[in-house]
């Protein structure tokens, strides 16, 4: 399987902090953010990354991590996104890169206290279709919620103002091939973006989509307050070995 790290996007909700680089290189305890989500996809057995960034900064991510030496790759390739088009449309970069191969998602933002690695190897033994991993928060309406009918996922309402569940989609997604075609098939949102929830529903129309529950502590890392919490939840890890 190949990963994809999207960190794209203009950051402006973190302004001023992204008025001079990109949020992602911003840093969460003692490293920059990038290298959070980069390591989780190594971790789990994946090395062949591409990283999909934007802004002006977009550079800096060569600078910082080159090849990927420093994480026992390679080779690290890299996209760049035009503005902020969505979640979505940053993934539909990808295309090439995926070459009808598997993939493994992870948003630049996500910081986790364990790996994934048995979330991959379950969704390769998966047909077809895709996964997303779940994490109950006590914020869902920042998020893409999942609706649920019993243990099954019915559909996932994006920032919804009274939540149907405290349970969420992390920026986690493991997706077959099929996702490229999705992609070109979603509209704008209000918001002016392809939607990853409506990458996500599709696949649930279909009868194509598994869930899993992430263990551990989760956060991203797309406010102020988040960010924040994921850089002592690091520290706490940090110093507790």
């Amino acid at each position: 399987m190949k990963g994809v790290i999207l960190a794209g996007g203009l950051g402006t909700r973190m302004r001023p902090l992204t008025n001079v680089t990109n949020k992602h290189l911003l840093p969460v305890y003692d490293r920059p953010m990038i290298f959070y989500p980069l390591a989780t996809l190594v971790e789990a057995g994946i090395r062949d990354i591409l990283i999909v960034t934007g802004g002006n900064n977009a550079g800096d991510f060569l600078r910082l991590i080159g090849n990927g030496s420093a994480f026992g790759l390679k080779h690290v390739n890299y996209t760049y996104q035009k503005g902020e088009g969505g979640i979505a449309e940053a993934l539909g970069l990808a295309e090439h890169f995926a070459d009808g191969q598997r993939i493994v998602v992870i948003l630049g933002d996500n910081i986790l206290e364990r790996g994934i690695g048995r979330h991959v190897e379950s969704y390769q033994r998966q047909k077809a279709g895709a996964k997303i991993l779940l994490k109950s928060v006590p914020d869902p309406e920042r998020f893409g919620v999942a609706v649920f009918r019993g243990k099954k996922v019915l559909a996932i309402e994006e920032k919804p103002k009274r939540p149907k569940s405290s349970c969420i989609v992390t920026g986690i997604y493991l997706y077959d091939a099929q996702v490229f075609d999705i992609i070109k098939t979603i509209r704008p949102s209000r918001r002016g973006e392809l939607e990853i929830t409506d990458v996500n529903n599709a696949y649930i129309r279909r009868g194509q989509m598994t869930c899993d529950f992430l263990s551990g502590w989760w956060s991203d890392c797309g406010t102020f307050d988040s960010l924040h919490k994921a850089s002592s939840l690091v520290a706490k890890q940090r110093r507790a070995g």
